[in-house]
């Protein structure tokens, strides 16, 4: 698998990367066993950014994640976040003692001195207009406890302002086949600035793996189920924002591009990767067969122009009013 470099950082991380939401909670319960299994076969499969947060099960996700990387030695980038665990998550809460607080809990959690990048976590838009936030993130990293720093966003607006700050060195954002609104100005403009873009939600919560169905049921602590209408935070999280019912007629249509032996999984991923600006795409997944599924789409060849051409009528036909203006 290809490496692209991630921004300004100085890593290069694999095109294909793990995101861990799963591992620690949303998702249906899984076992530390599977969870570390997940891991494991993601390194095995030549993976070498993982994505984490200290909200995913309560910092359990990271602690994983520490788990396995004590057992190998493998070059791993470790992305966390920051910032949700305020409660309530105003903008006023972030200063530097809490961030200080939130980044030593996962130093802690993922046993290192210092953290490889630390994003922060969705946090409120007035965040975004507060430079003494970005300074504290500075201060952190004089303090060595961190190498270096990124948002995680829901609005192309807020990736925008954020990286007018030059500290801001990586952008995590929401980007597949149903939510195709960064391709447009954000994109160019992380190019032009040398910002590292990590795409998240790639398979729209499952939408466009091709698995899920009216008859899909999901467990009661799986988001799918409690935030399908943004009852516990974004909605955009969740579906991507699209309604299940047009997310699942979306899937179908995209289906009749997808090539023989080519899953709508690695379809979507290969679709991802097309776009220059992306540093690395994280799909989450619990299952190893998945995982090595999700990093052969790395070396699957280049889509066609025709089907470009019919991601871009799906995203029209299904998507865009729901989305476009929205994030």
């Amino acid at each position: 698998m290809d490496s692209r470099p991630l921004g300004t950082t100085g890593f290069d991380v694999s095109e294909i990367g793990l995101g861990t939401w799963q591992l620690g909670g949303d998702w249906g319960a899984v076992s530390d066993e599977d969870a570390t299994d997940a891991v494991h076969a993601a390194l095995d499969a030549g993976i070498t950014f993982l994505d984490t947060a200290d909200v995913y099960g309560d910092g359990d996700s990271e602690r994983r994640i520490k788990s396995v990387l004590k057992e190998r030695d493998d070059d791993v980038v470790v992305a966390t976040k920051a910032g949700r665990r305020l409660d309530p998550h105003e903008a006023d809460r972030y200063t530097h003692e809490n961030l200080e607080q939130f980044v030593d809990r996962s130093r802690e959690n993922l046993g290192v001195d210092s953290l490889d990048l630390v994003q922060l976590h969705c946090p409120p838009r007035d965040v975004y207009y507060r430079p003494e936030v970005f300074d504290a993130l500075d201060a952190l990293k004089d303090a060595g406890k961190i190498d270096h720093y990124g948002v995680s966003v829901e609005k192309v607006e807020d990736a925008l302002k954020a990286i007018e700050y030059d500290g801001v060195e990586t952008v995590q954002i929401i980007f597949n086949p149903l939510r195709q609104r960064p391709a447009e100005l954000f994109f160019r403009e992380a190019q032009r600035r040398n910002v590292g873009v990590i795409v998240r939600v790639p398979l729209a919560s499952g939408l466009l793996t091709g698995a899920l169905s009216e008859e899909t049921e999901f467990p009661e602590d799986d988001h799918r189920n409690y935030n399908r209408h943004g009852e516990a935070f974004d909605v955009g999280e969740t579906f991507a924002g699209i309604p299940f019912e047009d997310g699942l007629a979306a899937a179908e249509s995209l289906e009749s591009v997808v090539p023989d032996g080519v899953s709508l999984t690695q379809f979507t991923l290969r679709w991802i990767l097309s776009f220059d600006a992306v540093s690395t795409v994280i799909p989450g997944s619990k299952t190893p067969s998945h995982i090595r599924d999700n990093v052969a789409a790395a070396s699957l060849p280049p889509l066609s122009a025709e089907q470009f051409h019919h991601v871009e009528e799906v995203y029209d036909t299904y998507a865009r009013e729901h989305v476009h203006h929205r994030w």
